[in-house]
């Protein structure tokens, strides 16, 4: 409780920090922000000609759908990149801001925060304009839309549980981060993102079916290419996992934070 207290208390320095690292990113360009709009269009726009118009792979029960693979696609694309950019962002969240740490006096734990609202602003925009692709394409997901809302809750949970170990670990052990950036690359391909569960053989269903991520991601394809909520039973494994890396990244950090000055 003492952790919220603290943040609730800094929540004017950490909406301030937020809003900042997010006009800087344009502050020298001529166009602004408009390059964070223009970026995540040009990625949706990549994958509907490439994959819809141009290869046209079929996905077993919406061959009538044109647009079929791009939005499966999409769906677990532009969610992976908030959990890639929370995560890959939060291993170095301590060294980043190490002169901070060491002028300022501020909870330490308003720096995962910060780096969690600046990634979920920047997925809002891409979401936005893949929710205006898919009503443009007449494919809304209706109802099922609001099952989203609890999935993006578990993995932003879980990314700030792995997250916050990761980065105080990494203060102490440099390596953590590369080695957790060549992992990020091998867990995309075993997550059934740009190829499906069902295509794969046997042996490899078994093998993906350890990787926590593989129910969730399936229920973004679900909700957003079948119009369905997905089975959120499913997601018991990764709810447990996220509740272990959360009081587990939350006490390391707590047990660290004193020491990690003189490492910084």
């Amino acid at each position: 409780m003492q952790m919220f207290r603290a943040l609730w208390a800094y929540r004017g320095f950490v909406l301030a920090s937020v809003l900042r690292e997010f006009n800087s990113r344009y502050r020298e360009s001529l166009l602004g922000a408009f390059w964070s709009v223009a970026n995540p269009l040009t990625m949706i726009v990549i994958y509907t000609v490439v994959f819809g118009q141009l290869i046209r792979p079929t996905l077993p029960g919406h061959e009538q759908t044109p647009f079929a693979f791009s939005i499966y696609l999409c769906a677990g694309v532009i969610t992976w990149g908030l959990f890639a950019e929370m995560l890959g962002r939060l291993n170095n969240v301590f060294l980043d801001n190490g002169n901070l740490i060491k002028k300022s006096s501020f909870p330490r734990i308003c720096l995962p925060v910060i780096v969690t609202l600046g990634a979920l602003l920047n997925f809002g925009i891409v979401f936005l304009l893949y929710l205006a692709f898919l009503a443009l394409i007449g494919h809304w997901p209706g109802a099922a839309l609001w099952a989203f809302l609890p999935l993006m809750a578990l993995q932003i949970l879980f990314a700030l549980g792995l997250g916050v170990f990761l980065g105080t670990l990494n203060v102490f052990f440099r390596d953590v981060a590369q080695f957790t950036g060549v992992v990020l690359q091998f867990w995309f391909w075993l997550t059934p993102i740009v190829y499906t569960f069902a295509g794969l053989g046997e042996a490899a269903r078994q093998v993906l079916r350890f990787n926590p991520l593989r129910p969730l991601f399936a229920g973004y394809q679900s909700i957003f290419l079948d119009k369905t909520v997905p089975d959120l039973v499913s997601l018991w494994p990764l709810a447990a996992l996220t509740l272990v890396l959360l009081v587990l990244g939350g006490l390391f950090f707590v047990r660290r934070a004193g020491e990690m000055v003189d490492e910084l």
